[in-house]
């Protein structure tokens, strides 16, 4: 790699890389951690092999941290969220005119065996939102369990939520998404009427001045820890065999909007996703239904105990 200034320290360098992760890309405190740990274990990595400016190393030098990596036993999925961090750094680097080439660009992390997420079929669905005697914490849960399966929202989202973001009468919700990405999403009938009735309670426990739609028993904003635990329960309550999570609605809202609609590019936006391959795991779960309509349905599909009688011929 060719060096076109070093004018700081690596951790100089560093530093103002993740002042610039939190302050313009608006990463949150948690992935802003997450990213030094990662670029921490690679500077250690190069400095042991007595590289000491970040701007000298190329892609031989990443690809021997992938593979000391690897023989360590670092999982694929972890690898290629270091590699990714590291990336991301040189990516800067380039930005401030630090190093002409990119030494991760040919670089490619082990593939990564993808699962495909848990989620609840539409009867589960039906179960789980069907209330009961109600509460005003309850009332709360329901809400949010029916916006996040009415809109998709994910977990930090939901959380995040203020009450200026909510416009009920219009049936729509302005949420502020990954990257600081802002994006307009409608909300259901279902929804709507659960947030009536949740909003309707909320001031009789909500903390004065506290601005975030969902609050706990103290009248603060609830935490993501919080909602998982309230979630988990309502759906051991309602008899569901499965752990029900935050995450749980906001896949079955894909896949159930993507069976329904065929309309993948509608689910990208909505979902929130950079890319549209991240949504593309939706199509697996559709195929992955429409394979056990056709296992149960199709003649020349059905599995038979009994073994066929030979014919005349095979005697």
């Amino acid at each position: 790699m060719v060096i076109v200034t070093s004018p700081a320290t690596t951790q100089e360098i560093l530093k103002r890389y993740l002042r610039y992760l939190q302050d313009e890309r608006r990463y949150s405190p948690s992935t802003v951690d997450s990213y030094q740990r990662d670029l921490h274990q690679f500077i250690d990595f190069i400095s042991a092999i007595n590289v000491t400016d970040c701007c000298e190393v190329d892609s031989l030098h990443v690809r021997n941290f992938a593979g000391s990596r690897r023989r360590r036993g670092v999982s694929a999925r972890s690898l290629h969220r270091s590699l990714s961090a590291v990336r991301g750094f040189y990516k800067f680097l380039q930005r401030e005119q630090l190093v002409e080439n990119n030494p991760v660009a040919d670089v490619s992390a082990p593939s990564i065996e993808k699962n495909l997420p848990d989620l609840l079929d539409v009867d589960e669905i039906n179960r789980l939102l069907t209330q009961g005697p109600q509460n005003p914490l309850k009332l709360r849960d329901y809400a949010m369990m029916e916006l996040m399966y009415s809109s998709g929202l994910r977990l930090a989202e939901l959380v995040s939520l203020n009450l200026d973001a909510m416009d009920v009468s219009q049936g729509q919700v302005h949420v502020i998404g990954k990257g600081n990405k802002s994006r307009y999403l409608p909300v259901g009938t279902a929804a709507c009427k659960a947030l009536r009735r949740w909003l309707e309670a909320r001031p009789n426990i909500a903390a004065e001045n506290e601005l975030a739609v969902f609050v706990n028993n103290r009248g603060k904003r609830l935490s993501p820890r919080a909602v998982q635990q309230r979630m988990a329960q309502l759906g051991r309550e309602q008899g569901l065999d499965k752990h029900v999570h935050p995450h749980m609605l906001r896949h079955s809202f894909a896949s159930h909007l993507l069976e329904s609609s065929g309309d993948l590019r509608a689910v990208q936006e909505m979902l929130g996703h950079a890319d549209i391959s991240t949504t593309q795991i939706y199509t697996h779960l559709d195929f992955q239904h429409l394979a056990q309509v056709y296992d149960r349905a199709h003649p020349r599909a059905k599995k038979h105990n009994q073994t066929e009688k030979p014919t005349s011929q095979d005697e």
